[in-house]
């Protein structure tokens, strides 16, 4: 029998292990999620497009944003708004100019 700590990574937030892998997986964002609505018609299609994620803390930004790049093989950056500086922005801008010059994919910003 294995040992209920040696199968689960105790460096990984609980918020982080318990985020949604799938879809299906995410409680709410019907409206944006449900049948014939913006992201469901982007997951369906395969064809990504711009958009602003906005609302409070918890409400799935993050886990939507990290979806999307899984689902259309794009890279993922975090940045935020309350802890990130200009020198982060500056950085993440870097880092996605030189993976734009060595791949096509698209990028996610949050």
């Amino acid at each position: 029998m294995t040992d209920f700590f040696e199968t689960q990574n105790i460096f990984t937030p609980l918020a982080e292990q318990l985020r949604p892998k799938t879809t299906e997986e995410v409680v709410g964002q019907d409206h944006l999620l449900g049948p014939g609505k913006p992201l469901h018609i982007a997951f369906k299609s395969g064809k990504p497009h711009s958009m602003i994620l906005w609302g409070p803390p918890g409400t799935g930004k993050t886990t939507l944003a990290k979806l999307m790049a899984l689902k259309f093989d794009a890279n993922f950056i975090a940045l935020s708004a309350v802890l990130s500086g200009v020198k982060d922005i500056r950085d993440a801008i870097e880092l996605a100019q030189i993976r734009c010059n060595n791949r096509t994919d698209t990028l996610f910003y949050l």
